[in-house]
């Protein structure tokens, strides 16, 4: 194992020990790096690649809680099946970069796994599912969702709501009970997730006759939102849509509270931790997303519960799609012929209706994610349905 490897593993024993709870002796017995010659079926372990941004400005809101929902997963996995084949993670640091999610899934390759569960956004999984799809590996990623990434090849797949199957329903759903028929947005500029959001929002609400009188831009790790919402706040919009990655998402929400913005706030995939952040800004904020803690989905509440117990800290929707992810990989490994890339592909590509956290899952041709979006809105500090 290389030097770089083991500060990589050693630096996630550590994040997630504090954060967890865990001890070093349990971290070292629940991840992993098996040699390739480990990863053939007659081992009874199959090595699964994870691309995650351990470091960088998307470790806290990404990194952290996508690797629980996946650590949460196998455990419940493999323990299921204690006779059977387990599942072991070869986990890469992306750093927070499409760069660096890149040279992860070179490395990746070369180690010689099936399968690579990543990468977190949709910058990074612009340019790594051509390499996927090239070396003809498994790429799945569970939080990536601006719309045709997966179209690219058969060999990519996703697990969150792409945009166009999450905000026409968003939309339909809120804008005939907040009657609002003027709307300003806001994105950042120099985002994939971002700029697909926002245009998708225009060209949602200009078929549903709503004018958008303000469009706002910033750009990855911007602070300073004041002038923007200023700006909006001068022409009294009904509405306000926000697209942006999680670091940006309470700086908004409190700068636009601070200047007595009345006009309530949509924003995309808003987190637990985005609210709990946020603080009383947050209140009254609604989000069009794929999965929530209130949900009675099937296994849902005992997800939520065996989470909580587990990490002891807020959970997040990436947890959850994270969690998720696994299991449906496990489903479709479990139904493959053999554990090679094209056999999982296959299992992959027909599962439909499988029984999740999220809802009844399908993959469309496509290898995107079908199952039914949900809008939420926070009251009293709860991420709650909008009804």
């Amino acid at each position: 194992m290389s030097i770089k490897k083991i500060i990589t593993f050693a630096f996630l024993s550590v994040i997630i020990g504090l954060i967890a709870g865990l001890s070093a002796c349990e971290r070292v017995s629940q991840i992993t790096q098996p040699t390739t010659s480990q990863m053939a079926e007659p081992s009874g372990e199959i090595s699964i690649g994870v691309v995650l941004p351990l470091t960088g400005r998307l470790a806290d809101s990404f990194g952290i809680p996508i690797s629980q929902g996946f650590e949460l997963a196998r455990s419940e996995i493999n323990a299921a099946h204690p006779s059977g084949t387990k599942l072991n993670f070869i986990i890469e640091d992306d750093q927070s970069t499409v760069e660096g999610a890149v040279e992860a899934f070179n490395k990746l390759i070369e180690d010689g796994v099936s399968v690579i569960l990543g990468p977190a956004t949709s910058s990074q999984t612009e340019m790594t599912f051509p390499v996927a799809q090239e070396n003809q590996v498994v790429a799945i990623s569970p939080t990536s969702s601006a719309r045709g990434l997966s179209a690219i090849g058969d060999y990519v797949f996703r697990v969150a709501l792409t945009t166009d199957k999450l905000i026409p329903p968003g939309i339909e759903v809120t804008q005939p009970k907040l009657g609002y028929q003027r709307a300003a947005t806001m994105y950042d500029e120099t985002d994939l997730f971002s700029t697909d959001g926002d245009a998708s929002v225009q060209e949602v609400l200009a078929a549903n006759e709503v004018e958008v009188i303000a469009t706002e831009t910033f750009q990855s790790g911007d602070t300073d939102f004041s002038q923007q919402l200023t700006r909006i706040q001068t022409l009294n919009p009904d509405v306000i849509f926000v697209s942006c990655l999680s670091p940006e998402k309470p700086g908004i929400l409190m700068q636009g509270h601070k200047l007595g913005i009345s006009a309530p706030f949509i924003v995309r995939t808003l987190t637990a931790a985005d609210v709990q952040a946020a603080g009383a800004a947050a209140e009254g904020a609604i989000t069009f997303v794929g999965w929530g803690a209130a949900l009675d989905t099937p296994g849902n509440q005992a997800f939520v519960e065996n989470y909580n117990t587990k990490f002891k800290i807020e959970l997040t929707n990436y947890a959850a799609r994270s969690y998720a992810t696994l299991h449906i990989l496990a489903e479709a490994i479990a139904n493959a012929k053999s554990s090679d890339a094209a056999s999982i592909r296959d299992a992959l590509a027909s599962i439909k209706d499988l029984d999740t956290i999220l809802g009844k899952f399908s993959f469309n041709a496509d290898g995107d994610a079908v199952y039914d979006a949900k809008v939420l809105i926070v009251k009293d500090g709860k991420l709650v349905l909008f009804e």
